[in-house]
């Protein structure tokens, strides 16, 4: 009799490569983010990426992240939903006590939304921003509220 095999991927993995998939559905030309919401028994309840919000043509608005003219409103930051938003919007159960899992570390505005949500644990593969204002805003809301974060990298 055969027992059960040895060689399967963690959870961490499984939701993290999980996030990378659905990235791939951003039509953000430079940066696809993606995001998964995850219960205490490993079911996912939410999955998001960036990109408008609903019902917002993919060409209706300015991908680039620079408005030559200087104007915050020319740009995509102006009105990009985040992985993580779009996550939890997306849920169909209850977020709170969840993990979100995430491509990139959350802005501080998405950690506000994790915050208020409930979720109590961050796994996120990058880090690229770590030293921005956004980045140390959202650390220290986090740390405030008890969220936990830490870092999985699929890259060994």
């Amino acid at each position: 009799m055969l027992g059960p095999s040895n060689d399967y991927i963690s959870w961490d993995e499984c939701f993290m490569r999980m996030a990378f998939l659905i990235a791939l559905r951003s039509k953000d030309p430079k940066t696809k983010n993606g995001a998964v919401v995850v219960d205490s028994k490993n079911v996912v309840v939410g999955l998001g990426y960036n990109g408008w919000p609903r019902g917002i043509a993919n060409d209706a608005l300015p991908w680039d992240p620079w408005d030559h003219q200087g104007s915050w409103v020319g740009t995509k930051y102006a009105y990009v939903c985040h992985a993580e938003e779009n996550a939890i919007y997306n849920a169909n159960a209850k977020t709170e006590g969840c993990t979100l899992y995430c491509t990139l570390f959350p802005c501080n505005e998405c950690a506000k939304t994790i915050i208020q949500m409930g979720i109590k644990e961050i796994v996120f593969d990058s880090d690229k921003y770590h030293d921005s204002d956004m980045s140390l805003a959202a650390r220290q809301l986090l740390d405030l509220a008890g969220v936990k974060y830490r870092q999985y990298s699929l890259e060994k």
